[in-house]
């Protein structure tokens, strides 16, 4: 339902319960209730209604439309409210940011400590490994030579003739 469409705040049959009357705020039902009106209170109610129907029909003055000063108080106002609620939250998320921060600063730095650890084996495993690699390759490579140059003295001497 619309805010346009809603009815008036006031006295309404509680949906939940169709003895008792609920107040309505224009918006929500509240959580207000009372007993229905006795036979008195609707009698007086309703001369009350009657006197008003009798009485001579005025029609209502129309507002002049607010000026620009009256706009800008309203903006300035909704402005001010509108900044006051933007702080506040931001005030609360921060003091929401900083309990969480301060919850978590114990175990970070617990497993961050254990991450370092392994990070600094890791490096030096890589390192070792590394140089070995190294090694391997200066001896594969000087036995890889060295078989390469007594092949090809082989075919030599045997091209020459002289083995």
């Amino acid at each position: 339902m619309r805010r346009v469409d809603a009815p008036e705040a006031g006295w309404y049959p509680d949906p939940t319960s169709r003895t008792r009357l609920r107040w309505w705020d224009g918006l929500d039902w509240s959580d207000v209730r009372r007993a229905p009106p006795s036979d008195a209170e609707l009698l007086s109610f309703e001369s009350k209604i009657a006197l008003e129907a009798a009485a001579e029909y005025r029609p209502p003055i129309p507002q002049v439309p607010g000026s620009s000063v009256d706009s800008q108080e309203i903006i300035d106002g909704v402005r001010s409210a509108t900044r006051g609620e933007v702080d506040r939250a931001a005030a609360l998320l921060e003091r929401r940011t900083r309990s969480i921060a301060n919850e978590l600063a114990p175990l970070v730095s617990q497993y961050s400590n254990r991450v370092i650890r392994w990070i600094r084996f890791a490096a030096i495993l890589a390192t070792v490994l590394l140089i070995a690699w190294f090694v391997f390759q200066v001896v594969a490579q000087a036995s890889l030579f060295e078989w390469i140059g007594d092949r090809i003295d082989n075919l030599t001497d045997d091209q020459s003739g002289l083995a």
